[in-house]
């Protein structure tokens, strides 16, 4: 009788603590005006999809990427992007209890029109990628969550063979590895995905590896990168070839196994996928594709980590740049630029298919979203 009431309780603690978490939706804008709200957040209705707003922040131009940190209580975002001779990253508190979001500071990016920025595990450290400049930089997170003064910063100068895309390096994302001892970064520009070593006990947490860079083919504009959960393989999504390619990895090095279209057959030209994420079962895969397509390519996965395609879904809108997939794996909420529409999707586990739930939220010139559950 003892056993069973001690069983009760956990299981009813276990329950309490899901059903107290509430999962968070953060929207960053090419808002353009300091006076707009450049960043909205919303809480997700995880029956329904329904997206209820709760609080926004302005002063700060072009949010155009935003992450949030392990613990749920920063948000770091790149700013001043697409301004010319400017960018940053910029911090915020976000308190879930009190629905706030507040500015702590900001510290130069380190190189012109920041795009994305990732927060080690560790919660210490913050990377971002420079599109113009091409260029990673490294900034030390302090306790209260403010971003100190850089600690690295690398700049490249290659670039590849499109005569007007590629004169120079332009790195698209920053990513780590699963166990977060390498940092991965696809060059658009250099047709290159970079390697470093990070290790987050140092002062300057990126180290040289043995091998730097791994090509892509050539024209391919290599843009977001993702790993399977079984940290196995990575996938890369190429923005000027409308392709993902596949590769095995290990200890810091890829090895290419595929390479697949995200377009469909009808599409021959004027490719422009953006993002890629899989779902938390590991099973399905979703790219999307803006210019002539705005939709999300759907593929499964195989167990040696092949692609198969399997269909496609509307975004619903113009120019999906950013998308996510919450922690369940039950939601997908796509942003579509153009339209300035945020859209979210409902995820069949079992075959992967999307389907639209809930209304539309409007936020003009939407450039990303990040999904957290506090």
């Amino acid at each position: 009788m003892k056993l069973k009431f001690i069983c009760t309780t956990i299981i009813f603690l276990v329950t309490l603590n899901i059903f107290s978490q509430n999962t968070y939706v953060f929207l960053g804008s090419y808002n353009r005006d300091k006076e707009a709200e450049s960043i909205q957040v919303y809480q997700l209705d995880t029956l329904n999809g329904k997206l209820t707003k709760i609080t926004s922040a302005k002063n700060v131009i072009n949010p155009s990427y935003l992450t949030v940190s392990p613990n749920g209580k920063y948000v770091y975002a790149c700013t001043e992007t697409k301004t010319p001779n400017d960018g940053n990253v910029s911090s915020f508190e976000f308190n879930s209890e009190n629905k706030t979001l507040t500015f702590l500071n900001k510290q130069k990016s380190g190189g012109e029109n920041p795009v994305y920025v990732s927060v080690h595990k560790s919660g210490k450290w913050l990377v971002n990628a420079n599109y113009t400049e091409g260029s990673v930089s490294v900034h030390p997170l302090l306790e209260n969550g403010k971003i100190d003064s850089l600690a690295q910063n690398f700049q490249y100068l290659d670039g590849s063979v499109h005569k007007e895309r590629q004169t120079r390096s332009h790195v698209h994302s920053a990513v780590f590895s699963p166990q977060f001892d390498y940092l991965f970064l696809p060059d658009l520009g250099a047709d290159k995905i970079r390697c470093y070593g990070f290790d987050e006990t140092k002062k300057q947490p990126l180290t040289e590896t043995q091998n730097p860079f791994t090509k892509t083919d050539l024209e391919a504009g290599p843009r977001h990168f993702t790993f399977h959960s079984n940290q196995k393989f990575g996938y890369c999504i190429e923005e000027m070839a409308g392709a993902i390619s596949v590769y095995h990895y290990e200890n810091g090095n890829l090895q290419k196994i595929q390479r697949i279209n995200t377009h469909s057959d009808k599409i021959k030209e004027g490719f422009e996928s953006s993002d890629i994420h899989i779902s938390p079962d590991g099973k399905f895969l979703y790219a999307t594709n803006r210019g002539k397509e705005n939709n999300i390519a759907i593929f499964s996965i195989a167990e040696n980590g092949l692609l198969t395609n399997i269909g496609y879904q509307s975004t619903l809108g113009k120019h999906p740049r950013i998308f996510a997939i919450d922690e369940t794996g039950k939601f997908l909420i796509a942003t579509n630029v153009i339209s300035g529409n945020v859209i979210v999707f409902k995820r069949n586990v079992k075959t992967g298919m999307l389907k639209k739930a809930g209304k539309e939220v409007k936020m003009e010139n939407v450039s990303c979203v990040q999904i957290k559950r506090i």
